[in-house]
């Protein structure tokens, strides 16, 4: 598992305090502990957020994307869960909704559920005139 140590951004970021400024909102923001997740770097301009959602079914998950923030929720539907007697309950079975803040270009381009796993897959799309672009000196 990698740690990243974003306090370098602070000594030689100039222009960058909105990207900053959403790192520690993210740090910061209490969404409780459920369900866990993991946001992996797959690559340069590739994440994937791992969220466990085990005993929830497609039907019951919903992904949204509105602006930069991104919204799962995951409502149970199953009647039989709230007749059971439990002896002990260790496993959550209840409704949650997390919201992550994107930055910009972030854009969901897919999500499938494998083994009692969310997997969201994004990718930074960087508009053409947002790239780099050679200057010709005359």
């Amino acid at each position: 598992m990698h740690n990243f140590d974003f306090s370098p951004l602070y000594r030689s970021a100039i222009g960058f305090d909105r990207l900053v400024n959403l790192l520690e909102a993210g740090q910061s923001q209490d969404n409780g502990s459920y369900p866990l997740y993991n946001v992996e770097l797959i690559s340069e301009n590739q994440y994937r957020i791992s969220i466990a959602v085990a005993g929830f079914s497609e039907k019951e998950l919903e992904i949204t994307a509105n602006d930069n923030l991104l919204t799962v929720k995951g409502a149970y539907s199953s009647p039989e869960l709230s007749g059971r007697n439990y002896l002990y309950q260790g496993i959550l079975e209840r409704n949650f909704e997390r919201q992550f803040q994107l930055a910009e270009h972030i854009k969901v381009t897919g999500a499938n559920l494998e083994n009692g796993l969310l997997y969201i897959n994004l990718q930074r799309v960087v508009p053409e005139i947002l790239k780099p672009r050679r200057i010709e000196i005359k």
